[in-house]
């Protein structure tokens, strides 16, 4: 069962919409509050616009679309960043993959795409920010050589404050 990367274009924006839907409304259930998943649907449009716009300038991100039998079923989202230091920083936006396809192995091969591509970039360290409450992905992230760096950060846009947590590859 293999997947193909690509990146995402912007008449890939109501795929990618949908998609970003799915994927968090399964992902998410029980950690970011109901009301705010279900308004995901109600504001589809208004997604589906911001989309179009991103992938038709995304600035210093990359937009990709996991593709398996030309059907949509994942995302992945990456930025690199000019650090004090002068040296590149990666930072994984979104790595998500919809639920039926869960437990396959294309997670990581989706982590392993965002990780060489920052990698290429010659970024000299990469992270990502993922919920405290979210015990799976943490285990997923620290299966494939991610840590809790100490840093965490309160959000507020989800319905209820949340905390993240940074991790950055070891």
């Amino acid at each position: 069962m293999d997947i193909t990367i690509r990146k995402a274009l912007p008449e890939d924006a109501s795929d990618y919409t949908a998609c970003h839907i799915s994927c968090w409304q399964s992902a998410y259930k029980g950690i970011v509050t109901d009301e705010y998943l279900e308004s995901m649907l109600v504001k589809k449009e208004q997604i589906i616009e911001h989309y179009k716009k991103a992938l038709t300038d995304p600035g210093d991100c990359e937009y990709y679309c996991v593709i398996y039998e030309s059907k949509m079923i994942g995302w992945i989202i990456i930025n690199k960043s000019l650090g004090k230091d002068n040296a590149y920083i990666g930072e994984i936006w979104a790595v998500y993959l919809t639920q039926k396809f869960w437990g396959k192995g294309h997670g990581r091969v989706m982590l392993d795409f965002a990780v060489n591509e920052l990698k290429f970039a010659k970024c000299a360290r990469i992270f990502l920010w993922v919920f405290e409450a979210n015990e799976r992905a943490r285990q997923f992230y620290e299966k494939h050589n991610f840590s809790f760096s100490g840093e965490k950060r309160k959000v507020t846009r989800y319905g209820s404050p949340l905390v993240q947590l940074k991790y950055v590859l070891t």
